[in-house]
């Protein structure tokens, strides 16, 4: 199973990511990845790392980037669809890099959504069924993050928990499950979506369950 751990707050939120997934590995991965909303020089763009392997390797590349921000997903992968390869790593990003969005579970029917995405111009980088998830979000996104996670969900078969960002939404996380955890963490002035209670458990020892086949919204 996939580790999942998602931030919104005040505080720099890569070293979050990253000790939060350390708590995830007992899950097993054969890859790892982390996405911020950058606030670097103020370009507020999406930095994103992807390695194969164990979490010293992201963590590695980590200090060679320059990455500050308070909005961000991460993910520990372990593959279904799609061979260990730093384009099959998680988070999965839409064809502008502004919607990111991590995943457990299976998306049964990904082949034929991922066909008539392509004939509308989707753009594909990776092997897995992931990926048609992020674009299904971006093909109803118009401005409403919840409404375009609550129509791409509507199209899928097979269970899910996802975290989704986005460029546009700087203070904002959407998560959904279905068949698979996913739970709120609430902090001070931070909140968290994660797989696993323990993954912030330094953080927060306030949780919230989310029901089966619902979707929420969470902010700072």
């Amino acid at each position: 199973m996939c580790g999942i751990i998602g931030y919104v707050g005040e505080k720099d939120c890569a070293s979050i990511l990253l000790n939060g997934s350390k708590r995830l590995e007992y899950r097993g991965y054969d890859s790892s990845g982390i996405a911020v909303l950058n606030s670097v020089d103020d370009k507020n763009e999406i930095s994103m790392i992807r390695r194969v392997g164990n979490l010293k390797k992201l963590e590695k590349a980590l200090l060679d980037v320059n990455i500050k921000g308070n909005l961000g997903i991460g993910h520990t992968r372990w593959a279904t669809h799609g061979k260990p390869h730093r384009l099959n790593a998680h988070p999965h990003s839409d064809c502008k890099n502004e919607i990111l969005l991590v995943h457990n579970g299976i998306i049964e029917n990904y082949e034929p959504l991922k066909k008539e995405l392509i004939l509308k111009g989707h753009r594909f980088t990776s092997e897995t069924d992931t990926e048609v998830l992020v674009h299904l979000v971006e093909d109803f996104y118009q401005g409403d993050l919840v409404n375009a996670v609550r129509e791409a969900i509507k199209e899928v078969e097979g269970s899910y928990a996802i975290v989704v960002m986005s460029k546009n939404s700087p203070n904002q996380l959407v998560g959904a499950r279905y068949d698979s955890p996913l739970v709120v963490g609430l902090g001070d002035d931070e909140n968290f979506l994660v797989s696993d209670m323990p993954a912030v458990l330094e953080h927060t020892n306030k949780f919230l369950i989310i029901d089966q086949g619902e979707i929420v919204n969470v902010f700072k």
